[in-house]
Formats: C-alpha cells, structure tokens, sequence
C-alpha cells in the first residue's frame, strides 16, 4: 500500500519539530548528572524521598497532573514559575497543545482554533468569566493578554454542566495566581531586549525592543490573606516584506487562456507592539467556612505600523500586457506590461485597545457538605483605530502623467514576483501627492478627488456576569450534586467610518516638502531599489487635507455599523460521581444547562438615492430556549490507566456581523425594466437579528496512561454531529419600501436577498495522540532530558445547502506539535515546533473588511537556552536566549485553490531576545 505524498510529507515535517529540538539537547553538558532534591518552603518540611521539580519539567508535570485529575477531557499548561510562561505569549503556549492551533497575525501567534474550528466557535475565559473581543466578532485575540501575569490555561475540549461558556470547538479558560494557594512570598522580575533580523524596513520604527514585568505575592502570617500584584511592559518589534495580489482573473488572447495577476500590492512593513499590562489578586479565607477572592485585570495596547509600497494596477487597471509572455499550466507566469500607471504608498496604522476584567468570588459553607457561591464577573474593552492611506503617482487621474514603457515581471517560485520597472520611484519630483487612479469622486461632486483615505473604526464590548450556585457533597455513589445559574448581559458595537482624503493644493499636484522626506526606502525584495518615502503621518496631522465623509455616497459605511446585545440567563444542574464498579474506579458526571438567550440586533438599510446615501435604522431580534445535557466518564481500569468518555450538546452563536439586521440595497440600471425576479435590477446583502446558534451533539473517547513524573501516553477520537451551519441564502425580497435611485421607472418591484440564515451543516470529526516523555521515568542516566508531542487529524463533511462540501474557517487537516528538553542544574534548553496543514484563514481585505482565504501550510521552530544560579551571591539570577520563527516560516494565502496564485506572502524574519530574570 502506498501513502499519499502529502501524508508521507506532513509526517516527515512533524517528526521534524520533535527531532529538531531532541538532536539540540545532546549538546547540552552534565547529562548523566543526578538531579538535586529541589528545596521545600522554610516553613515547611519535605515529605520523605518527596522530589521537588521547577522550571519546564515542574510546569510540564503541574499541567500532567492537571489533565489526570479531571474528569472533563482536557489540555493544560502551567506556568514555569511566578512570571514565567514557557512561551513569549499564551497564544503560543496553548499552540502546543494537542489539537489546538494558532494563526499568526505580524508575525505572532494571535487566535486560537481547537480541534479545526475557527475562533469565533470558541469561548476563553479568564478565572472562569468569559472575556469580550477586540476585533469584529467573538474570538479572543490571546497577544492582548501577557503570558507574565498567567500562571495557566485549562483547555475544556468536553464541558460538564456548570462550564458557562461552553462552545463548539472548545472552551479555554486563562489562570491568574491564588496567593493562598501558592503559600509563600515571592517576588519576581525579568527584563529582555528583542531584536527582529528583518533589519529596520521603515526609517520611523526600529526593529529593536524590549519586555519587563515584575510580580510579588505575599500572604499574612495566619495565611488567612493574600495578595499578588503584577505588571508588565512590551514594547516589541515585529517586521514584514509583504507581496499582495488583487486576483487572479482568467483572460485570453484569442490564442491562450490562462489566469493573469489583476494587480499587485507589495509593502514592507514595521510594527512596534506596546502592551502594558497589571494583573492584581486579593484571596481571603478567615475561616474553613469563608473564602472570597478579588480579581481584576488591566491591560493597554498600543500597535503603530508603518507601510511603504507600490500599487500596480496590471490586468484590472490600465497596463497592456505585451506579447512574449510565458503561459506555465494555465498561469502566466513572465512577461512585461506597459502603460501602467502606479500608486505609491505611504500608509500608517494606530491601534489603541484597552481591557478591564475583573470580578468578585465568595463561597459560604454553612455546614460541612453545603457550599453557596457567588461570582461577579465583568469585561469590557474599547478600541480605535486610525489606518491612514496616503497616496503618490506621476499625475492626476489615469492617463495623467509618466508611465511604465516596460515593466517586467516574474513569479517566483517561492511567492511573489519580481519586478523590473523603467521608472525612477525614488524620484520625489516625478512622484508627487495626487490621486493617480481617479478612485473616488467623492460621490461625483469632485473628480479624481482621492489623494488618501482613513479608515476609522470604533469598537465597544461590555460583558457583565452573575452567577450563584449551590454544592451539596453526599455520602455514597454520588459524591456532590450542584444547581446554579448564570445571567450575562453582553453588548458590543461598531462604528465604521471612513474619510476621503483631498490635498488642499486640489486639483493641483504636490511635491512632497522637503522637511517632511526620509530617504528612499528599500523594495529590493520585489526588484525595486527604492520608492519615495516621506513623514505622512506628520503630514497628514499638520492639517494638509480635507476629509470627506465616506458614509454620504458609501452605503457600505453606513450599513456595517451595528449594535448587538444579547442576554442569556443559564440554568444547570450537574450531579458528580465517584465509585467503584466492582475494583474499578469510575468517576464523573452528568448534568444539563437550560439557556435562555434575548438577541437584538441595531443597524441600517442603506441605498445611494441621487448620488446621496439614505439610510433606514432597524431593530430586531429573537428569544429562544436552548436545553444541553452532557456526560463525562473517567474510568481507571488498570492502575494510573484511563479511558474517558464525553457526551455532550453545545452551541456556538453566530458571528457578530451576522446578527447585524439591515444591509446595502443595489440597483442595476442597465436590468431596470425586467420583470423576472431571478433577473430584477434590485439585490440586497443582508444580515439577520433571528439567527440561532449552531447546535452540536458531540461524543469523545479517550485513552490516557500516566507514568512516573509528568509522564503520559494519550490516544482519542471525537465526533462532532452539526445540527445547523450559519450560510447565505439566496430568497425573494419586496424592495417596495425604497426608492427608484435615480427617480425613474421600473418593471418590478420583486427582487433577490443573499441573508445569512441556518441551515442544514454535517459533521466534524477526528483523532489526537499526545504524550509526555521525562527520560528520567525510564533511566537516571538520561536525569533531565525529555519530549513531548501531539499529532491530531481532523477531517469536516460540511455543506451549505448543496452537495458540496466546504473547508471549515480554522481547520487543518494535521496539527503536529513536538518539544525537545533539557533541564538541570539551573541549565535549561528547549525547541519545540508547530506544524499545521492548509486551512481556510480569515483576514482582512479592502476597506478592513473580513473574508476568507486558503493559507499554506506551516512550520514554525522556537528555542530557548537558559541558567539559573542555584547558589550564591547570585541565586536566583537567570539568563535566557530565546528565539522564534527560526525558520523563517511565511504565512502564506492563495486564490482560486492554486498556491501558485499567490494573494499574501508574508515574510515576518526572525525575533531574538536575551534578558534576565531574578526572583527571591
């Protein structure tokens, strides 16, 4: 029997992550040293022969012994130490786990999906409390949360009955520190300088950084109070050389037939990431009988970028393809173009968001067996964003001006192209500020009108929760049945708005002032030795345009604000068991949630009447009852052997701009007397306010061993059965309630709506092995040394109504993750590597719109070498290297299900940081 070559392929590259950073350790000295007994607090005596372990291998065995205890199935990772994930961010700590997978947004680790399933089918928590979204929907962008104020993530790929937060893929819940439970006073600090090997692409942001955080914890001799407070500060490069592709249309000469590049825009780009983060923790427990806790979370972000490149309108613009080009399997492939008339870029990005989270636990035990709780939850962030576009050509509107007389291209191999231009783009006289395609009219008062444009989004979402619930322990087969309910009040909001950019000098061109020029800037990496680079952003500031409202000609901008609330009441009941069925332990539960959701949905009809955008405000919504019973089984049938077992019905809400009601009406004139519907001149793209969640029935089995210290084998399946899926679909609509744009006849009023609506989905389903292997389990000689790894399969039978079946948003066929290392005497290395398979990813296009594409595989290597004084006037002092992306790994998409028609090849380099850390 023969494999496929992309499965012999995804084999070799996943084995490759473990072997990597194995074939690392073996250089490390003190191999076959023992290791030393670890120090227990002062206060406190070691158990006998008890081993105490810290660093990787005390976090890898923390998160091992998690997993076993817990009768959900579950992935954990646990903090080093105080302060001290085992990556640069959680997102990339959790990428690790079996099954997970993240995408990279500028380079780092941004969304996590679970088990193929995007993360807007996903639910993270912080201290048990769901968390609201910084971007347009419901997932969670992880970078917002430093992984120096977590001390872990519970990942719950099968819920019980009083998980508030349950969802489709998964359930992730992030962890800060309990000072009672962590016992003792610590304090901890660490400080790293970051460098990106990229260089400085752009002359206004250095590709030099740095991260500082510090955490004390503390408690009062009674060890009745508690308190932690940490912060912590990023200010980290990241660097991109960035080849974009409009598309890829199907042309022909008369003679061939081929797919050809529509236009391209390449761009170097420099981001510089400031994070300030402060975690802070009260824990009081005076008596068995009371114990309350205080959390709360602050976090800012702060993401300024620079863009510098070139938009060459080809196929799509004004360019004539001249013969001679060379055809490669129906792609043109070389050849060159003239007539083209370029937009050079000088784009800036500000991002602002700031988080607040926090709550109040408090549990009562009025007697031995009963414990009351209360819980006070509450999230919110606010975002804005500036995206700025400044534009430059050789003269206003197309025709205007110097053109290409021969522009020469090559696809590379690898993604891209590499251009030979017969321009000067340097040249800040022939490159002057203008509208040099004629993009916009500003709803046709003024043509050619365009010298820029912003982007400036506003984003709210507020989240409060209350939750009470009661606990009885009993005696027998049972062992506790619990009853509560949840009640949360989410609202979140967008305002869209955009603005046209008109030089003050219009409709005169203008010569970038000298005081405000950089040197040219560098496009070697698409042929191109330099483009005119200048201070837009200083520019645009010092009051050198006139803006023009987009929403007055743009539906668009009107439309895709909105206003979503929803209010969701969970009841739940969940009785926990544990017994033994002869000799054989069995533990577990078994509960239901009744939830009761209140949705309304805020937003616009929108149509431009008159050249002039006229908007109709609609509110609607639905209320609907959800019951979701679940099942957990852990059965030890051999000693430290388990099999497990989950049964549950879930759900996922729909995506936020989904629920939005309204949308834009469309009329084409040239169809304006036809009276069949299926050709009428009215066409409306709408949302839906009554949507329901999908629903799931899902079933897990697992099998786990544990051995020794953070030791464990881990094989399982899963089968997720979707009820619904959330897709356009096509139906009649009367378009009686708006008006004839521009006032004159029409043969129908009957017309075709594209409206998200549920309908029938299919099913989701796959296979994960996993383990944890501390060579010490097996030899003293190999004291120090291990690995650990995950492959997961998952495949979807999903279709939108038709017979064919659709890639799922998020879901890789292969997911494979390996860790090599060596820990011991205060000597630390690991490599670990992460590979995911093709998957549908979704990113932002024109105008920050969302839509999906097809992303290239991956594989992303890290490391990290490090010592710990374990003695001395030093103690406690650790220096640390750490590397990511060692590879060099691009993330890449691609149109038409042809990697060779590029869309984004993305080129982030590498990232290096040395720093310390010190703890006493």
């Amino acid at each position: 029997m023969t494999m496929p070559t992309n499965f012999r392929s995804n084999c070799r590259r996943g084995a490759s992550a473990i072997a990597l950073g194995l074939a690392l350790t073996v250089f490390v000295p003190g191999a076959a040293m023992a290791q030393d007994a670890g120090m227990a607090p002062a206060d406190e005596a070691p158990a006998e022969e008890e081993i105490v372990v810290s660093g990787i291998r005390g976090a890898i065995n923390n998160s091992v012994q998690a997993k076993k205890a817990n009768t959900s199935i579950v992935e954990v990772v646990s903090a080093e130490d105080i302060g001290k994930l085992p990556d640069l961010s959680i997102a990339e700590s959790l990428s690790r786990l079996p099954g997970l997978a993240t995408q990279r947004l500028d380079g780092r680790a941004n969304v996590v999906s679970i088990r193929g399933l995007a993360p807007d089918f996903t639910t993270t928590l912080l201290n048990g409390r769901e968390q609201v979204s910084a971007n347009n929907n419901r997932g969670v962008e992880l970078d917002q949360y430093p992984s120096e104020l977590l001390n872990g993530a519970v990942v719950y790929k099968t819920p019980d009955a009083s998980l508030i937060g349950q969802a489709l893929g998964g359930t992730i819940d992030m962890r800060t520190v309990r000072p009672l439970a962590y016992g003792k006073r610590a304090i901890a600090a660490g400080a790293r300088f970051e460098i990106n090997d990229l260089g400085k692409l752009n002359p206004d942001i250095s590709n030099k950084g740095y991260r500082a955080n510090i955490s004390y914890i503390d408690q009062n001799a009674d060890g009745t109070l508690g308190w932690a407070i940490g912060y912590a500060r990023m200010q980290s490069p990241t660097a991109e050389e960035r080849f974009n592709a409009w598309g890829y249309p199907e042309a022909t000469d008369g003679t061939n037939t081929a797919f050809i590049i529509g236009g391209a825009k390449p761009y170097v780009k420099s981001n510089e990431l400031k994070r300030d983060g402060v975690m802070a923790v009260v824990e009081w427990e005076p008596s068995d009988k009371f114990h309350t806790t205080i959390d709360g979370y602050w976090s800012k972000f702060k993401d300024e970028q620079r863009l510098r490149g070139i938009e060459f309108p080809l196929f799509w613009g004004n360019s004539t393809l001249q013969p001679g080009f060379t055809i490669e399997n129906g792609l043109v492939t070389k050849g060159v173009w003239t007539g083209t008339e370029a937009v050079m870029r000088n784009d800036v990005v500000h991002r602002n968001s700031t988080i607040i989270a926090g709550g109040w636990n408090a549990q009562f035990k009025p007697n031995e067996k009963l414990t009351l709780e209360l819980d006070l939850g509450y999230s919110r962030i606010k975002k804005t964003e500036e995206n700025l576009e400044i534009y430059l050509g050789t003269g206003r509107g197309q025709g205007v001006g110097a053109r290409e007389t021969a522009l020469g291209f090559e696809m590379r191999p690898n993604g891209g192209i590499m251009f030979d231009p017969s321009l000067d783009y340097s040249d800040p006289n022939l490159f002057v500020i203008t509208d040099p395609q004629g993009w916009n009219s500003c709803g046709g008062a003024v043509p050619n009108c365009q010298d820029g444009f912003v982007n400036t989004p506003r984003i709210k979402d507020e989240l409060k929760s209350l939750r009470v619930q009661a606990t009885q322990d009993l005696d027998g087969v049972l062992s506790s049945v619990r009853v509560g309910a949840n009640y949360s009040d989410r609202k979140k909001s967008l305002d869209d708005r955009g603005f046209v950019l008109t030089s003050e000098n219009y409709p005169a061109n203008t010569a970038v002032p000298a005081d405000y020029l950089y040197d040219p800037v560098s496009l070697n990496f698409i042929g191109i030795p330099g483009m005119v680079a200048f201070d837009s952003w200083r520019y645009y500031n010092d009051g050198n345009y006139t803006l023009t409202d987009g929403a007055g000609f743009d539906p668009a901008r009107v439309f895709n604000d909105y206003t979503i609330r929803e209010k969701v009441l969970t009841g739940f009941a969940q009785a926990n068991f544990d017994a033994d069925a002869g000799s054989t332990p069995v533990r577990g539960n078994v509960g239901v949630q009744v939830v009761h959701s209140d949705q309304t949905g805020s937003s616009f009809y929108a149509q431009v009447v008159g050249g002039v955008t006229q908007s109709t405000p609609i509110t609607d919504g639905d209320t609907y009852t959800d019951i979701l019973p679940s099942l957990n089984l852990s059965v030890e049938f051999a000693d430290n052997a388990f099999l497990r077992f989950g049964a549950a019905r879930v759900l996922a809400r729909a995506r936020m701009d989904q629920l939005k009601p309204g949308g834009g009406v469309n009329f084409d004139t040239s169809k304006r007397n036809n009276t069949d519907v299926n050709a009428s001149p009215w066409s409306l793209d709408l949302g839906n306010a009554k949507l329901r969640p999908l629903m799931a029935d899902t079933i897990d089995v697992g099998l786990e061993k544990y051995f020794g210290q953070g030791g464990y084998v881990s094989i399982g399946g899963f089968y997720k059965y979707l009820e619904n899926y959330i897709y356009r679909q096509v139906n009649p609509f009367d378009f009686s309630d708006f008006e004839v744009p521009d006032g004159g006849t029409v043969g129908t009023r009957a017309g075709l709506s594209r409206q998200w609506l549920n309908g029938n989905a299919g099913r989701v389903y796959g296979a994960e092995a996993s383990f944890s292997l501390p060579f010490a389990n097996f030899t003293q000689s190999l004291d120090g040394f291990g690995v650990l790894g995950s492959a997961s399969y998952t495949k979807s039978r999903v279709r939108e109504g038709g017979d064919t079946v659709i890639s799922m948003p998020g879901l890789s066929k292969w997911v494979i993750n390996g860790t090599a290392y060596f820990e011991k005497d205060g000597f630390q290395v690991r490599a670990s590597g992460r590979y995911r398979s093709k998957f549908l990813a979704e990113v932002s296009t024109i105008s920050l719109a969302r839509d999906m594409f097809m992303a290239k595989s991956e594989f992303v290597v890290d490391a990290q070498v490090g010592y710990t004084f374990q003695s001395g006037a030093l103690e406690g002092l650790g220096i640390l290297l750490q590397a990511s992306n060692l590879t060099n790994e691009p993330f890449v998409t691609y149109y038409n299900n042809d990697p060779r028609q590029i869309r984004d090849y993305q080129n982030y380099g590498r990232n290096f940081m040395a720093g310390i850390t010190y703890k006493f």
